[in-house]
């Protein structure tokens, strides 16, 4: 099952750049960096694979957190506009106003 339920298996597949994916790979690549440099090693040349694998989990957890929260959204949105078709008179369309009516007259004191 895992973290999205069989149902938010027909949703569409977010891009594999999104903004969850890159934060927390800049942040597990941070995380690795910031490591070498407690441990007094070189920060950019040392440990280049934990660094990696580090921004590669960091990537794979976004994605995930992507992919969850459009099926949270996607659901809330499903249950909304069921409640919408059910309850027709709690929604009732507005009369249009034009900007006129809106908006006070204008008198300019001088």
């Amino acid at each position: 099952m895992g973290l999205v339920p069989d149902e938010g298996k027909t949703l569409a597949p977010p891009g594999l750049v999104n903004r969850n994916s890159v934060w927390l790979a800049a942040v597990g690549w941070c995380s690795s960096m910031l490591h070498n440099a407690i441990n007094h090693r070189p920060p950019l040349k040392s440990g280049v694979h934990r660094q990696v694998l580090a921004a590669s989990i960091g990537w794979f957890i976004g994605y995930h957190l992507t992919r969850y929260a459009d099926y949270t959204y996607a659901k809330l949105d499903r249950d909304m506009y069921e409640y919408i078709r059910l309850h027709p008179g709690d929604f009732a369309p507005k009369e249009k106003k034009t900007f006129a009516e809106i908006v006070e007259p204008f008198h300019p004191v001088r």
